[in-house]
Formats: C-alpha cells, sequence, structure tokens
C-alpha cells in the first residue's frame, strides 16, 4: 500500500483534507506550486485540479520514463 506525508507535498491549508478534495483542489494546494503556475498549467495543459495535473499524459509519460531508467 502506498502512503504519502502530506505535509511534505501539499499547502498547510489543505493537508488536513481528505483525498477527494484533495484531488479536487487547484495545482497550488501542493507545496510550491503558486497561484500563478497554476494558471500557466491550465493555460498550457488544461490543468485545473491536483487530480488533472496526475492524469496529464506528460506528466505519466515522464513517471513511465523515469521508471525505466530506475529499473535498469
Amino acid at each position: 500500500m502506498a502512503s504519502i506525508d502530506l505535509d511534505k507535498v501539499l499547502d498547510s491549508a489543505w493537508a488536513d483534507k481528505d483525498l477527494t478534495e484533495i484531488l479536487a483542489a487547484p495545482v497550488a494546494a501542493l507545496k510550491g506550486v503558486s497561484d500563478r503556475d497554476g494558471e500557466i498549467l491550465e493555460e498550457a495543459f488544461g490543468v485545473k485540479t491536483v487530480a488533472d495535473l496526475a492524469d496529464l499524459k506528460y506528466v505519466r509519460w515522464a513517471q513511465a520514463l523515469a521508471a525505466l531508467n530506475a529499473a535498469k
């Protein structure tokens, strides 16, 4: 089972929310992602939420490439 320390990856305002709320949150809920970053992601890729970012094909492709490299 996967786990993650939410305090390390989420802005403090989102760390106590449930997973459904976090996935529906704007990408700025992620620690280090600004509101402007979120606007740029929406303009460039149509990403509005954390779930949209997770489902972005370019993110999935990059993760797959990194996993292949790690498996070498």
